[in-house]
């Protein structure tokens, strides 16, 4: 542990850099610490701060600013949250009050890109157990069947199924009935295992259609579910920090494009209890090396089910984002289980 008057000079300085986003100097030290120190005594602890590797000098400036170490103490110890006001939580709440989940979790992200004018992410929960509530065939032409499928949570796809041969519009009829009289409320994981023997009464060609029916069911939900919503990566264009590095920022981006590190670093937090923050080349992925990643999990009636963060540069208003983040979760896990 630093001696306090190590750590009140350190928290003055990331302060002053995250507000200002210049090197900080001894002398505005002096003036802003509140501590009774000579410019002397305040030279020495700076390099003792230096040497400990919490701040550096840029080759162009006499004054110091934080390196990653230094934000790791900053945010682990000597950080001072700034909670939401209460009307603030209030806005909050009425933005993530929409019925559909979608729309609920499209909105979460879209929240934390406004509030803290970064890029804010949700990944979406993994859509297990999804049952159908409807499904209907519908001839084209040339053996092309349009398959129309309805599920419980009111998702509705449609995918287009090359058969065999030419079905009679009679006989798609008969093979909807019987999926929706027998397996209407189940879950395709359970229709596809009733599958094989509950069809041996039907013919083999119908059984073929119904087969290819159910495998279309499942690459239709698998196609329509995005794992992850990012909304206002731009804004990260406008962050001196990171757009003054064109290559940094081209990777910044493909890492958004791509998104399976993204999903990687929300995977392990959903793990942790509560905030949990990503500073530097703490997230394990060289594109995120000068960003901070500030996430929290969020639930549905009790269960962990998915993370939500945001994305911005190592030089953000920690005490302003964490308890963005925070509430944030918790509004969007409470608007969720109360579907």
């Amino acid at each position: 542990m630093l001696e306090k008057r190590a750590q009140v000079l350190l928290k003055t300085l990331i302060e002053h850099y995250i507000s200002g986003g210049q090197p900080v100097g001894s002398r505005t030290l002096s003036k802003c610490s509140g501590l009774d120190l000579s410019p002397a005594s305040i030279r020495n602890v700076m390099s003792d701060l230096e040497e400990l590797g919490f701040i550096t000098s840029p080759h162009t400036s006499a004054g110091r600013i934080p390196t990653h170490r230094g934000y790791r103490l900053f945010v682990d110890t000597l950080l001072t949250v700034q909670p939401l006001r209460q009307d603030e939580i209030l806005r909050l709440e009425h933005r993530l009050s929409s019925p559909d989940p979608q729309e609920l979790i499209s909105s979460a992200a879209s929240v934390l890109s406004n509030l803290t004018q970064f890029a804010g992410l949700v990944m979406i929960p993994k859509r297990k157990g999804i049952a159908f509530r409807q499904l209907e065939f519908l001839p084209l032409s040339d053996k092309r069947i349009l398959l129309i499928i309805v599920t419980t949570d009111g998702n509705v796809q449609n995918r287009i199924i090359i058969a065999d041969r030419n079905y009679s519009p009679s006989e798609l009829t008969q093979a909807a009935n019987f999926f929706n009289q027998n397996y209407t409320g189940q879950t395709f994981e359970e229709v596809q295992r009733k599958l094989h023997d509950e069809l041996r009464q039907m013919q083999s060609d119908m059984t073929r259609l119904m087969t290819a029916a159910l495998e279309a069911s499942n690459k239709a939900l698998a196609d329509d579910h995005d794992d992850v919503v990012i909304s206002g990566e731009r804004n990260l264009l406008q962050v001196d920090d990171l757009s003054t590095n064109v290559t940094s920022l081209r990777k910044l981006f493909e890492v958004f494009e791509r998104r399976t590190t993204l999903l990687q670093l929300l995977d392990t937090s959903q793990k942790a209890a509560g905030v949990n923050i990503f500073i530097g080349g703490e997230s394990g992925q060289v594109p995120l090396d000068e960003c901070s990643v500030v996430t929290a999990p969020y639930e549905v009636d009790g269960q962990v089910v998915g993370t939500l963060g945001v994305i911005g540069p190592t030089r953000m208003a920690y005490e302003r984002v964490i308890p963005i983040v925070d509430i944030t979760a918790k509004l969007l896990s409470n608007a969720l289980s109360n579907h």
